[in-house]
């Protein structure tokens, strides 16, 4: 399994940190959202999940990973 944290932007509610977490649970990643530090911490089987993937997960969900 391989970690990232990645900081995210546009993020301000629980309504923000559900979507991400479900949007990455989608494509096979576990997502924890820090809202206050503006980041989320992604662990990912690197073998079925790209990075890219991940960040394309988060964008498509209105937020902008920076």
């Amino acid at each position: 399994m391989k970690n990232v944290t990645l900081k995210v932007e546009g993020m301000s509610c629980n309504h923000c940190v559900n979507s991400i977490e479900k949007a990455l649970k989608e494509i096979g990643a576990a997502g924890k959202v820090d809202l206050a530090a503006k980041t989320v911490e992604v662990s990912f089987d690197e073998s079925s999940v790209t990075e890219a993937a991940i960040k394309e997960a988060i964008e498509e969900q209105g937020y902008d990973v920076v």
